[in-house]
């Protein structure tokens, strides 16, 4: 199993009462201290502008703007998102900001791509919010137009929902056959079969029951457009709250709300912590999330990304995990 780590970036409220001004070190600083870590292979931001349960006046800062920064201020750990929201930019725009980011890098960005669900955000920046039939339509054909540009330099597609003629995207990003795709989503008919035709990687639910569903789903996507499901890497995204003892992460889950309560109020913080960690699957102690996790391992998971909330504040909960999960896993 291969490992990544999200970098708060405010859309979890995780960078709440840390000045603007000091927001950019302290994930700056992170990042750094994910490259000089072997352990972890990745590291990842959301692609979202509004906050998390709810719209906030909290910093959401832009992805692909801190894809770039990550670029210049590390040297070895490959950069994603998960995931970018293919109708937020134009693909062959976004083509072009990507193969610009690899060569920055030196050859390090994955890029992971989805139709893209926040309605608030969507209808706020002026993008209306299509039907998930047009938003997924437009996954499969900005993922068409990445893989013109990546290989030959330019992108010509005449379709329903983009028309790009001879795009030129130049120089070609770093790495051979184009940038990793990612396709992020577990929607049955559409988001899977789309993965199946162009990912390199998937990203849907570790949850043991429906990531087997999900996987027998896609394997029979790939049979019936004669890719392998093999050569498929799958992923899932987890939140931890991870403590040496049930009572330390009590004591953790408590600092996480009582950080939050004032922001969003309490009926909201209470929601949005049982949604995230009510399920217990990676809250917990380190056996009890290693227990979880090699469940899913021996499922067919190949790729853990992991979200600390309280990274921006305290990494002693990441070290306590890459010193008795991580080695567990590996």
């Amino acid at each position: 199993m291969r490992f990544g780590i999200f970098i708060p970036q405010g859309w979890r409220l995780d960078l709440v009462g840390i000045d603007p001004a000091d927001q950019w070190g302290v994930m700056r600083d992170l990042a750094q201290r994910a490259d000089a870590n072997p352990a972890w292979e990745s590291l990842w931001v959301y692609d979202h502008f509004h906050t998390v349960p709810v719209p906030t006046e909290e910093a959401t800062h832009e992805a692909w703007t801190l894809m770039s920064a990550f670029a210049a201020t590390t040297s070895r750990v490959r950069l994603g998102q998960m995931c970018t929201a293919i109708s937020y930019r134009n693909p062959a725009y976004l083509a072009k900001v990507a193969a610009t980011v690899d060569l920055i890098s030196g050859g390090r960005v994955e890029m992971g791509i989805g139709g893209g669900w926040y309605e608030h955000e969507w209808r706020a920046y002026g993008y209306g919010f299509p039907s998930a039939g047009e938003r997924l339509g437009r996954l499969d054909e900005g993922v068409q137009i990445f893989r013109q540009a990546w290989t030959t330099g330019s992108a010509t597609l005449d379709g329903r929902y983009y028309q790009v003629d001879g795009a030129i995207v130049r120089p070609l990003p770093l790495q051979q056959n184009g940038i990793p795709l990612w396709i992020a989503g577990g929607g049955e008919k559409k988001t899977l079969r789309i993965a199946a035709k162009y990912a390199q990687y998937t990203n849907f639910s570790g949850n043991p029951d429906e990531f087997t569903h999900k996987s027998e789903v896609l394997r029979a996507h790939c049979a019936d457009v004669g890719t392998d499901f093999d050569a498929i890497v799958r992923s899932s995204n987890f939140n931890v709250v991870i403590g040496a003892t049930e009572a330390e992460v009590e004591e953790r889950i408590a600092a996480l709300k009582a950080r939050l309560t004032p922001v969003i109020g309490p009926d909201a913080t209470k929601s949005y912590f049982e949604q995230l960690y009510g399920s217990g699957a990676t809250t917990g102690t380190p056996e009890q999330i290693t227990e979880h996790l090699l469940r899913v391992r021996d499922l067919g998971l190949g790729y853990a990304i992991f979200n600390f909330p309280e990274s921006a504040y305290d990494t002693s909960g990441i070290e306590l995990f890459e010193r008795e999960v991580l080695p567990a896993l590996s």
